[in-house]
């Protein structure tokens, strides 16, 4: 017997659901992500207003989100490693700070690529 199809519209519904959950759990319990986010109703605007072309309009809009997907890649990273307990481990150190580096290129990125676009 076949079994049943698993990518059908309910699994879509339920991805979204857990996708909604995980970006409330990020806000309620992570200021930078808070913080982001805010920088994010500011930013989404003023790059589709100073954007030139659509090109830059998606290069500017996009490196925002990327910041945002870095920081909750992150924020998850951090809460899996505070999971596993509150002893101090050089390798649950190194994951904490390893996250934190690629949230800080993501935003070396948008300032360069805000820059770029706005100023050359």
């Amino acid at each position: 017997m076949k079994p049943k199809n698993k990518a059908d519209f309910q699994r879509i519904i339920n991805a979204t659901n857990y996708s909604i959950k995980g970006l409330k759990a990020a806000y309620i319990n992570e200021a930078a992500f808070r913080q982001e986010l805010w920088c994010t109703i500011i930013l989404f605007p003023l790059a589709l207003i100073l954007g030139d072309t659509n090109i830059e309009k998606v290069l500017l809009v996009a490196t925002i989100f990327l910041v945002l997907i870095t920081e909750l890649l992150n924020s998850a990273i951090e809460s899996v490693v505070d999971r596993i307990g509150s002893d101090f481990h050089e390798l649950s150190g190194r994951a904490k700070d390893l996250g934190s580096a690629a949230v800080f290129l993501s935003m070396i990125l948008l300032a360069i690529t805000w820059i770029l676009v706005l100023f050359f």
